[in-house]
């Protein structure tokens, strides 16, 4: 009888241990997808908000958060202020934020949706958008696309996500 409690109690602490375990690593966002295998990412180009072009391999050595948006999407408009925000944790200082708008609009619409916001901290790009929505193979907007200092996408977020989340933070500041 001593063993059989002893077993149960065994089997209990391992359950609780990894569940434990796997709350650390995995953050309870429902539509955070973590890849098994790692995809490389190259030869992407876009532009900054001065037109000129940029290369993903000038962020060499950086954890690289790239999120798609567009002026008239709802979801994007709620989120840009608190990706806005993401830039200034300091656990979060050697992240690099790419917010690419993929909806072929015009600069102006792009700097009037920032200011509009108040988005500071931010830089905003733009690029070919049906290439970049192929090479990333985007299906919607928002989506990010978080790409890790060896330039292999190891996740990405479908849709609206509270970037200030704590248990958010936490899982990607153990990814810098």
């Amino acid at each position: 009888m001593k063993f059989k409690n002893l077993n149960y109690l065994v089997i209990a602490i391992y359950l609780i241990s990894s569940n434990f375990a796997y709350s650390i690593d995995r953050p309870d966002i429902k539509n955070l997808i973590i890849h098994k295998d790692k995809k490389k990412i190259e030869n992407v180009e876009f532009y900054n908000s001065k037109s000129q072009k940029v290369t993903l391999n000038s962020y060499d050595s950086n954890l690289i958060i790239i999120n798609f948006w567009a002026t008239w999407c709802a979801p994007c408009r709620e989120e840009m202020p608190l990706l806005d925000k993401l830039k200034l944790n300091k656990e979060l200082k050697d992240i690099v934020i790419i917010p690419i708008n993929i909806a072929s609009e015009t600069i102006e619409k792009s700097k009037e949706f920032f200011e509009e916001l108040n988005i500071n901290n931010l830089e905003f790009f733009f690029g070919p958008s049906a290439e970049l929505a192929n090479k990333f193979q985007v299906r919607g907007i928002p989506t990010t696309i978080l790409i890790d200092k060896n330039g292999y996408e190891f996740a990405r977020i479908i849709g609206y996500i509270d970037f200030e989340k704590k248990s958010f933070i936490e899982w990607l500041a153990n990814h810098l």
